[in-house]
């Protein structure tokens, strides 16, 4: 009965997120704090005779004052505390987000606690049990004020061991206490053992063999739930405007896609996870609608949310969120449990081979490398045939090597991947290779949305800029409709478009700094180094403009250029040096313009 009313306690609070949850929690276990006297007492109260429930007991013939009925309330309410507590801290310990991998997978909440929540919490159950058994098993107090000592009937070990103390006979009491210190040395045996299982599992989960790789809680909906989706006129494969507060933080996204992939960039902290949560149905937006392949998913007026394991959303996490207690096959055939088994076994062949996982089918995942893992997460989401696939920063725990290696995986991917695929990363370079359309986020809102080359030589402000790559940014106001003051970089530059009169700011990038030898071009500086920094292709040259820098951190701009140029010309070229910030071509020459500067 413990076992029972402990466990689901505890699945029913780890889920709960209403309000006075501490409250509920501290009522549960006070039978913890509380003298075992007062809790007999109390339930003395609640069971005795003239109590309301005592006599509608009677009523109905049931009797529980000193009866062995009492011994087992007594038993329980002082023991089931022990069970709750320990079996929701093994609910806690466990990553939640195997929890939200199983839901986006199609699992119910019954199958996810069967199948995901109770597998891996079962050490820290079984010591529940173990402790909550000692426990009731040495209770005194509480038995004694409610069921008495009745030999035969309401008598336990501890209330045996004392009246035979006080009536003088101590070979009883020997007897009896020799009984219960075996007991409670056994359990303490067995405790022990489960938690240095748990501790050698916890070891092993956190060891990866070194295989050489080939190439690497829901929240409880405050909408009605509609299984089957509404279907709307929307056009377009995804349909995203929500707005999402989160403490001092909104996410606030509106946007439309069709059969690409979006690359969704921002810094830390930008909402991009909290974006792909939303899409899942691992998050509630506030107000506003998604809509994929024209059903409503969610819809704040229409008081639609349909359940994350009704999304057909696929999502590849950070941290792979691959279930430590499958194997690999098991992992990929977890989301299309509901198939008949041969054509299961078909699908998860084809996505193992598809991921050149052969041959690792009967591992667990401490045993593979980091590019089989991530390799293991994506056949795990692709094989339910999502109609939306979210990758959540996937590279993120991989190698330089295996970054490029599992990146070119994905890409190959995602060009025969026929649904909707959102990409987060903070990497310009990755969501630029992977992405057909670009949303960059700044604090939560839409900074830009569009084609990524228009947004990469357009930034529409200083934010979008930098997350761009631009290192160089400064101060900018108009002079006329064809120059332009730099006031940080303390120049005025020449170029042949139109200036708008709203810009603030001006910039370029890195790599499209020139070093002429002599200062022949228009909008060309004196300029000196100030520091240095390499890599090992590429040189990064601080440089200070009009006069030589006071330290190594009094410099304008940053330029990159390849080592062989470094070697080959600048290293040894005396100052100043010269640089050329906007190239413009002399009219008639036929040459192409080269407009380097942005201005936003």
């Amino acid at each position: 009965m413990v076992f029972c009313l402990g466990l689901a306690a505890a699945r029913w609070m780890y889920g709960y997120q209403g309000k006075g949850k501490s409250l509920i929690d501290s009522l549960i276990t006070l039978p913890v704090v509380l003298p075992p006297v007062v809790t007999g007492f109390f339930l003395l109260l609640l069971f005795g005779r003239n109590s309301p429930l005592g006599q509608m007991l009677q009523a109905v013939g049931i009797r529980i004052i000193f009866s062995w009925s009492a011994t087992v309330i007594t038993a329980t309410v002082v023991a089931f505390p022990f069970m709750y507590k320990t079996s929701l801290a093994a609910f806690t310990q466990i990553d939640p987000n195997l929890i939200h991998a199983a839901r986006t997978l199609g699992a119910s909440e019954w199958r996810v606690f069967w199948q995901i929540l109770l597998p891996l919490a079962w050490p820290g159950i079984l010591s529940g049990t173990i402790l909550s058994f000692t426990r009731s098993l040495g209770e005194f107090g509480a038995t004694v004020m409610l069921a008495g000592n009745i030999p035969g009937q309401t008598q336990t070990i501890p209330i045996a061991i004392f009246f035979a103390a006080e009536s003088g006979d101590m070979e009883g009491a020997l007897f009896w206490v020799i009984i219960i210190v075996a007991i409670s040395t056994c359990a303490i045996v067995t405790l022990n053992q489960t938690e240095t299982g748990k501790i050698n599992r916890g070891r092993r989960s956190k060891t990866r063999v070194s295989y050489l790789d080939d190439d690497q809680r829901q929240q409880p909906g405050f909408l009605r739930t509609n299984d089957q989706g509404q279907r709307t006129n929307d056009q377009g494969q995804m349909v995203v405007d929500i707005h999402k507060p989160k403490g001092n933080f909104a996410l606030e996204t509106h946007f439309t896609i069709g059969n690409q992939t979006l690359s969704i960039l921002g810094a830390s902290g930008a909402g991009k996870s909290l974006l792909l949560r939303c899409i899942a149905g691992l998050e509630n937006p506030q107000t506003g609608r998604i809509v994929i392949n024209n059903k409503i998913i969610f819809d704040s007026t229409e008081k639609i949310n349909l359940p994350a394991h009704r999304r057909r959303i696929g999502l590849v996490w950070q941290n792979y969120a691959l279930f430590p207690h499958y194997t690999v096959w098991q992992n990929i055939a977890f989301g299309i449990n509901q198939l008949p088994r041969g054509e299961k076994a078909r699908l998860v062949a084809e996505k193992i081979a598809q991921m050149h996982l052969d041959g690792l089918e009967n591992r667990y995942p401490h045993q593979l490398s980091g590019g089989q893992q991530q390799r293991v997460a994506l056949a795990r989401a692709l094989a339910i045939e999502p109609e939306v696939l979210l990758l959540d920063e996937p590279f993120s725990a991989l190698d330089t090597h295996l970054r490029y290696v599992v990146e070119k995986q994905v890409r190959d991917i995602l060009l025969n991947y026929s649904g909707v695929a959102l990409f987060v990363t903070h990497n310009i370079e990755e969501a630029y290779r992977l992405g057909d359309k670009l949303l960059v986020l700044d604090e939560g809102r839409m900074a830009a949305f569009g084609d990524k080359t228009d947004i990469l030589e357009h930034p529409p402000n200083v934010a979008v800029a930098r997350l761009m790559g631009c290192k160089n940014i400064s101060r900018a106001r108009v002079v006329d409709s064809q120059k332009v003051e730099a006031i940080d970089w303390q120049c005025t530059l020449s170029v042949m478009e139109a200036i708008p009169n709203d810009i603030t700011s001006v910039g370029i990038r890195a790599y499209q700094i020139q070093l002429p030898a002599q200062p022949h071009q228009e909008n060309t500086f004196p300029c000196w180094l100030a520091q240095t920094s390499e890599t090992p292709h590429r040189m990064t040259l601080y440089l200070k403009l009009h006069e030589p820098p006071a330290h190594i951190n009094d410099y304008h701009l940053q330029a990159e250029i390849v080592k062989a140029k470094w070697i080959g010309e600048l290293k040894e070229r005396p100052f100043p040096w010269y640089v050329c910030l906007v190239s413009i071509p002399e009219r008639g020459s036929g040459v192409s313009r080269c407009n380097k500067v942005i201005a936003f």
